[in-house]
Formats: structure tokens, C-alpha cells, sequence
């Protein structure tokens, strides 16, 4: 198994361009679009993501489900739907950490080698960024530190506050997970 730190990567970018074989959707309950990552994914994919969502009778919190990614570069897209922030004591953190952990499995399922994922819940749903870093890091962590695939995860940052904020959380966990 490979050296943790060379299995995860923090980038600065758009998350429909990544060529990987799996990108996760931070879509909201019905899986037929929204704003932010989950328009983006929709629009870039096209109308057949849309087609194709509308068979899936939507997707709890915390939980995750597949689709093709037609038209973009990832063969997969996992759709996940992360906690709105009501002030943290409404489970927000077990339900964030089952986002990442559902997506994992699923990738790992369909044999995804790589996968992107977006900072899931930190946009419109309002989860604090210096929050939710620390979760996906410590949940994304953990699955590779048991399983070989994916061999590499990356997460995406749209704006250079996130990527910041998981830079450096990436520091501090894998300093952590090394001591």
C-alpha cells in the first residue's frame, strides 16, 4: 500500500475538468440539479445525468448513489448529499463523515482508481470550511489507510479559502496519522 500523503491531493480548481474515474456530486436530495458543485456536474454532464438522476428516487443525507458521467471526463459520478449547518448539534459531523465514507465505498465497488471530490456541504449547504476539512480529511484518511483502491483521492477547492483550509488540515492530519 502506498504512503498515505502520496494518495491524497488538495488542488485549486474546477471539479467537472478532473480526469479521474469517479467525481463526487455534492447534490442536494432529488439529484436533479442545483447551484454550485451540483449545477456544474449537471450542466457539464448534460441532459442525460438528468435523465438518468430521475430514476433514482433522490439520495438521503449521508448517503451516496452512482451515475455514468457521460459527457464528462470521469466515467462515474457519485452523487452524495451532504448536511445543511444548523449550528452543529443536529448530527451535521456523523452525516458529513457518511458522505465521504458512502462515496469511498461506492468507488471502491466500481473499481475507481481515482476519484475528485468537491468540500461537501461547505457552499450553499453553510458547513463551516475550517470544520468540514478536518471531517472529510480524517474520513478519506482512514478508508485508504484499509483499502487499496482508490489509489489516489483528490479533493477540489473552488476558491483559494478552501484550499487554504484543507492544505493545511492535510498537514496536521497526516502528521497525526504518522504519529
Amino acid at each position: 500500500m502506498k504512503d498515505l500523503s502520496a494518495r491524497i491531493k488538495i488542488v485549486k480548481g474546477d471539479i467537472t475538468r478532473q480526469k479521474v474515474d469517479a467525481v463526487v456530486n455534492a447534490a442536494n436530495h432529488s439529484l436533479l440539479g442545483g447551484g454550485g458543485v451540483d449545477g456544474a456536474i449537471h450542466c457539464a454532464a448534460g441532459p442525460d445525468l438528468l435523465k438518468r438522476c430521475r430514476t433514482l428516487n433522490g439520495c438521503a443525507t449521508g448517503h451516496a448513489k452512482i451515475t455514468r458521467g457521460y459527457r464528462l471526463p470521469a466515467k462515474w459520478v457519485i452523487h452524495t448529499v451532504g448536511p445543511i449547518w444548523n449550528g452543529g448539534g443536529h448530527q451535521e459531523a456523523e452525516l458529513l463523515a457518511g458522505c465521504y465514507r458512502s462515496g469511498l465505498q461506492i468507488a471502491q465497488q466500481h473499481h475507481a482508481a481515482t476519484v475528485a471530490f468537491p468540500s461537501i456541504s461547505t457552499g450553499a449547504f453553510g458547513y463551516p470550511v475550517e470544520l468540514a476539512c478536518g471531517i472529510a480529511l480524517r474520513e478519506i484518511m482512514g478508508f485508504l489507510a484499509k483499502h487499496d483502491l482508490p489509489e489516489k483521492v483528490i479533493v477540489v477547492c473552488f476558491d483559494p479559502y478552501t484550499y487554504h483550509q484543507y492544505t493545511r488540515a492535510l498537514a496536521e492530519c497526516l502528521t497525526r496519522f504518522r504519529a
